[in-house]
């Protein structure tokens, strides 16, 4: 019997969760995903130190003030790191927009077709890029707009079933709801310190909004994102897509159990039904739902403050090259 990762991948895309060049050499998913706090991680290696002079010297050529300079060196880093990505994928890999630009749809926009230009300005065909943008009202909109302008996107810190259906009727071409932290947040707010796989609330959550798309026809791709353990994994066995962490990867390897597949198209049935979702509709459901109100400003505020960190390590960069 082979084990469980490749069984998982004759009925799931495997994405790398990951901004480790190594670790995606290592296990050459379908796809990667990254975001600031594991681009922070990945940028303290020696593999991202020539990106990192690159994208000071592109930002230096550019010129500008000192905040702009920063903003195209992080960009540019990013942008880097997703062609070295790309290189040992075949695939598409998730590059995201700055979090504080979350709640800015204009801006939002801005930065997004930005890191569509630098990818092609660095001969990387662009459809093989998914712009990764928080599933806040503003970003959804965005991303809306994007995906017009054939731009493809990927909607992330996704906690909530209204976020999910108003991303499905925005046109995104993929969803990254989050597992584990809906599971830390039950976890923190109950008298249970952990739940069986079954009764996951981050599984059942994914596994909801799965039904929901199939059963109604929605194109958008569903990727099960921020697992804590492997019985989440395996409990969203023919999902979309699912990107998971190395450690993850790796215990799926060792493992040579049966793994069943618990989600299938054919089989999907939803009781979940949605008008149009307007302003008010999004954020009166939001409002209700107080896990995902939380760890959507958690997510935020996180994103943030690895994005500031990684702009104060190319700051000090630039500053020892100057």
């Amino acid at each position: 019997m082979t084990n469980k990762l490749d069984q998982l991948k004759t009925m799931t895309t495997v994405v790398a969760d990951t901004g480790d060049i190594d670790a995606i050499a290592k296990w050459r998913p379908e796809d990667a995903t990254t975001n600031p706090s594991l681009l922070l991680k990945a940028a303290a290696s020696e593999a991202y130190r020539p990106m990192l002079d690159k994208a000071v010297a592109e930002a230096r050529r550019h010129g500008g003030s000192d905040a702009e300079q920063l903003t195209i060196a992080t960009d540019m880093l990013a942008v880097l790191a997703g062609r070295e990505i790309l290189g040992l994928i075949p695939g598409v890999v998730s590059t995201e927009v700055d979090a504080r630009l979350s709640f800015d749809t204009e801006r939002t926009l801005d930065r997004a077709r930005r890191l569509v230009e630098l990818y092609d300005k660095q001969g990387i065909d662009t459809s093989r890029v998914l712009i990764k943008i928080a599933s806040t009202w503003e970003g959804i909109r965005a991303a809306e707009q994007l995906e017009k302008e054939g731009i493809r996107c990927n909607l992330t810190l996704l906690f909530s079933f209204i976020q999910a259906a108003a991303c499905a009727q925005a046109g995104a071409f993929l969803i990254s709801p989050f597992v584990g932290r809906i599971l830390d947040w039950h976890i923190a707010n109950s008298v249970q310190d952990s739940f069986p796989a079954t009764e996951d609330p981050g599984v059942i959550s994914v596994s909801r909004i799965y039904n929901y798309y199939k059963a109604n026809g929605y194109d958008t791709v569903v990727m099960g994102a921020s697992f804590r353990n492997t019985g989440e994994i395996e409990m969203l066995a023919g999902c979309d897509r699912l990107t998971i962490s190395p450690a993850l990867l790796q215990e799926l390897q060792d493992d040579e159990g049966n793994l069943t597949r618990r989600l299938s198209a054919d089989r999907a049935n939803s009781p979940d039904r949605f008008g149009d979702i307007d302003e008010k509709l999004f954020r009166w459901e939001s409002n209700e739902d107080a896990m995902a109100t939380e760890k959507l400003a958690d997510g935020i505020r996180r994103f943030t403050a690895d994005q500031i960190e990684l702009e104060h390590r190319v700051r000090q960069l630039a500053t020892r090259a100057a």
